[in-house]
């Protein structure tokens, strides 16, 4: 089925596939985007003080209780760490009879420094596996962005976050012509309904039309909103939200609400501009396969429509933090960052210009 297909799709109902028939309550998917929690410009390199503030902060918004701080947290990694002595279970969960977390969570991860550069090197992202280059590029790839999934449910787990990996290539996820195919999400039910984190990513998928492409972790989450229809998305991104121009510009303005309409049409809500046709400007990095901030805003577009509110902000600050716990609806003053909703959702008078 084609991309615009799946876009039109009524959403699935989750619990006819879940044993029982029970229906966890979907509260968040969350995309880790990589140029936060890598350092992009970096060969396999992790932003390592970014990654552990997103895993305390995503622990945080999962209690249930106020008394959520780092000292009482039991790490779940209990596996050898290189340089450490390997980890026995603790004590503390022999007698503990619940986690004290709501863990309907999904967690999708971009690829940043890993993956993005194997690809873009081979031509993965255009297929042709007949071609030595592009099967090794392939291979190489997976292997990248695998390594980095491990990494990041490690950091989870030691918050004491219950997260499982899960590769799209590995559960069956595929394309045609680039263009979702087949997602079967059994697997990230199955493990919500067992409490849980899905850790899925950007991932080097089979193409039905090309042999092979990207599958970016922004068009999974779309995917898994319009199946499983969250309470809200959180984008954690290394900049603050959706800017009018790129953020380097000294002039760019920080876009705090944006409404949709039924035809994805754009409208400014907050702040008011000057400018009726103002517009948002664009920039992807050169060796990024999977469209980068023009993909998310597409993404972010159809998923609002759905009547799911969208959060974009930067991983690692206040904001993100009451983003992750849906705080921010209304985008309030004393927060940074840009909400994307639906227009039927939204009561706004014509105070900016169409993107």
């Amino acid at each position: 089925m084609g991309d615009e297909e799946q876009k039109d799709k009524p959403a699935a109902s989750p619990s006819d596939r879940i044993p029982g028939g029970h229906k966890p309550l979907l509260r968040c998917i969350v995309k880790l985007g990589g140029a936060a929690i890598t350092c992009k410009n970096e060969l396999e390199s992790i932003n390592e003080e970014i990654l552990e503030s997103v895993c305390v902060q995503l622990r945080e918004a999962m209690s249930k209780s106020a008394n959520s701080s780092s000292g009482n947290v039991v790490s779940m990694d209990w596996s050898k760490r290189l340089g450490k002595p390997l980890v026995s279970a603790p004590e503390e969960f022999r007698n503990c009879r619940s986690l004290d977390l709501d863990s309907n969570f999904i967690v999708v991860h971009g690829a940043g420094s890993f993956g993005h550069f194997q690809a873009s090197s081979s031509g993965v992202h255009k297929g042709g596996l007949n071609l030595p280059l592009v099967k090794a590029g392939f291979v190489a790839t997976r292997i990248s962005v695998t390594s980095l999934n491990l990494e990041i449910v490690r950091a989870l787990a030691r918050e004491g976050i219950p997260s499982v990996g899960m590769s799209p290539f590995a559960c069956g996820w595929s394309t045609h012509g680039r263009n979702v195919a087949s997602a079967d999400v059994s697997h990230v039910i199955s493990a919500l309904h067992s409490g849980f984190v899905p850790v899925l990513h950007g991932d080097a998928v089979v193409d039905d039309l090309q042999d092979c492409t990207i599958l970016s972790g922004d068009v999974i989450i779309r995917h898994l909103s319009q199946l499983l229809m969250p309470n809200y998305v959180v984008f954690l991104t290394d900049v603050l939200g959706v800017y009018d121009r790129p953020p380097t510009d000294p002039h760019a303005i920080l876009l705090r609400k944006i409404a949709v309409d039924e035809d994805e049409n754009w409208m400014i809500v907050k702040p008011k501009l000057q400018h009726e046709k103002m517009g948002v400007e664009i920039t992807v990095a050169a060796h990024d396969t999977t469209g980068g901030m023009k993909t998310k805003i597409s993404e972010a577009a159809t998923i609002a429509k759905l009547g799911i509110n969208v959060y974009i902000t930067k991983a690692g600050t206040p904001h993100s933090l009451r983003a992750l716990r849906g705080e921010v609806d209304d985008a309030p003053d004393d927060w940074l960052g840009t909400v994307i909703c639906s227009s039927k959702n939204s009561i706004f008078q014509n105070t900016g210009g169409q993107v």
